[in-house]
């Protein structure tokens, strides 16, 4: 389904009606939204599927990584995704898979995330958490730097601090955090590594997974490029930011 009043921007997927509201869940993005059933117009043309565009985006990142494994061995950092929404999570875990990464994921809601983390970081010991879910701008809000006008902005910041209060080095434990329109300032003072949103827009289910999977695959202690990091992401630095940070990969010879 797709919204007349936001020009049919985006695709959802119906996954409630109560009387003559429709609540929706992007096919793609973070978001959940409401509509009348009024405003929807259904989509017909074939729909990509999901497992297609992230083959796409898996050998993209792939040929550009362009790894040497005739004569070297590679040992990719862990990860350990925490995320507030089953389905988005088990596609990144199908995308880690096929990257060839060890990647742990917890489906947890945002507001659990800060009593909680410590206790997975302490079962699985990764090199690179995810902490992501939904989130949004509360409509009529007005100040795009107070995390009380967002939905979930305060839980991600809290959870970043538990974290930190675990691992205080942001190159021990590379942490990623945010989903759609999260206050992307507060999320990297509170001490994530990359953190959503810089310009408030939506951003891809997968994005914090491409960002996670590009340094596991990155030498450690060699900084990545930032901007080209950033740039492998779906919307860009319009989505997502973050510091320079170096990979998590250790590499071996002979193979």
């Amino acid at each position: 389904m797709t919204r007349n009043s936001y020009n049919n921007d985006l695709l959802f997927k119906i996954i409630d009606i109560d009387d003559n509201i429709a609540y929706l869940k992007g096919i793609d993005v973070r978001l959940y939204a409401d509509s009348e059933l009024d405003d929807l117009e259904l989509f017909e043309e074939n729909i990509p599927s999901a497992s297609k565009e992230d083959r796409e985006d898996i050998n993209k990142l792939q040929s550009m990584l362009n790894l040497d494994r005739s004569e070297y061995f590679y040992l990719p950092g862990k990860i350990l995704h925490l995320d507030g929404d089953k389905d988005y999570l088990e596609r990144c875990i199908s995308f880690y898979k096929e990257m060839h990464l060890e990647a742990y994921g917890i489906n947890i809601k945002e507001k659990e995330m800060p009593e909680e983390i410590e206790k997975y970081l302490e079962t699985y010991k990764p090199d690179i958490v995810i902490i992501t879910g939904h989130d949004s701008f509360k409509k009529g809000a007005k100040d795009k730097q107070k995390n009380s006008n967002y939905q979930n902005s305060s839980n991600f910041a809290e959870a970043i601090k538990a974290a930190r209060n675990y691992e205080k080095s942001q190159d021990k434990l590379i942490i990623i955090a945010g989903a759609c329109q999260s206050n992307y300032e507060e999320l990297i003072k509170a001490g994530s590594n990359f953190a959503s949103s810089p310009k408030r827009i939506n951003i891809h289910a997968l994005d914090p997974a491409i960002i996670a999977s590009l340094v596991a695959l990155s030498p450690k202690n060699k900084e990545i490029d930032l901007l080209s990091l950033i740039e492998k992401t779906h919307y860009g630095s319009a989505g997502m930011g973050g510091i320079i940070t170096s990979g998590t990969m250790y590499v071996g010879y002979p193979r």
